[in-house]
């Protein structure tokens, strides 16, 4: 059992060791395909940081995003090609710079090494103990933790084997006695035409057949933070790049859970990215 853990422990550190030396960290990996290597490394992680100087090397039929984190600027490497990743730009060893465009976009380093982290350790977790598949139990869904970037968000909960219409009761935290909201529905979701306030936690609860299937707590986001979300909120088909910061901003303002579904959907675009599943879960 102890080696077990050690070579579990020695597993993890050894993922985790290019995130030590990643604080100074001026740039990131924002998509990546195919064969790419980092001082002559193995492939790395998608958002994991990179250093001045640090060498790029892509592949046949490969390529690599990189985005700086203070400017915003996102340069993309194609194959086959050499380049350095210099203070402001990335140069080429040979032949034309890569192209570069301007985004909204200013990442936290903060958030990187903590969604790096949180990555690589779900995928050696995953890979060394696959967890046992669970039989699905009534339950509520979403917004059960963490904050929302929405003011009138769709509710929703699993129910196997409904028995009946679902009753579901809105209301401020503290307040249950008084509900904002009632509805009697069939399915397992439903969206109040009540509009929530700012900076406000809500309780919400949901039975079936007089049988309570659960309660939760959420908390909306200050105005300013879901203006922001909003303002910078990607369409269905934006570029990769957008959709994964948009789903980097959630995680960084505190919308985990709606972090999580965007992690989702990247994930089954891109399942040759297991970062992404991992984030999803």
């Amino acid at each position: 059992m102890k080696m077990a853990l050690r070579a579990l422990l020695a597993s993890a550190a050894a993922l985790l060791a290019p995130l030590a030396g990643a604080a100074d960290g001026i740039a990131f990996i924002t998509n990546l395909r195919g064969e790419v290597a980092v001082d002559g490394a193995a492939r790395p992680l998608l958002m994991s940081e990179l250093g001045k100087g640090q060498k790029i090397t892509i592949g046949k039929d490969s390529q690599l995003a990189v985005m700086y984190i203070q400017s915003g600027k996102e340069y993309l490497l194609k194959a086959p090609g050499d380049y350095t990743v210099g203070e402001r730009e990335v140069t080429a060893a040979h032949g034309m710079p890569p192209p570069a465009r301007e985004t909204p976009w200013r990442a936290s380093s903060q958030v990187l090494v903590k969604v790096a982290q949180s990555s690589s350790a779900s995928i050696r977790m995953r890979s060394l103990a696959p967890p046992p598949k669970a039989e699905p139990k009534p339950a509520l869904e979403f917004p059960v933790r963490g904050a929302v970037t929405l003011l009138q968000p769709t509710l929703r909960w699993a129910v196997p084997e409904s028995k009946g219409p679902a009753e579901i009761t809105l209301a401020i935290a503290g307040r249950e006695d008084k509900p904002l909201a009632r509805a009697k529905v069939a399915g397992t979701s439903h969206r109040f035409p009540v509009k929530l306030q700012p900076d406000t936690e809500y309780a919400w609860k949901v039975s079936v057949a007089g049988q309570e299937v659960g309660t939760a707590r959420f908390r909306t986001l200050p105005a300013a933070a879901i203006q922001e979300a909003e303002k910078k909120r990607p369409a269905e088909k934006a570029d990769f790049t957008d959709r994964l910061m948009h789903a980097l901003l959630l995680q960084d303002i505190g919308a985990s859970q709606e972090a999580q579904e965007a992690w989702a959907k990247l994930a089954l675009e891109r399942t040759d990215l297991p970062e992404l599943a991992s984030l999803a879960r």
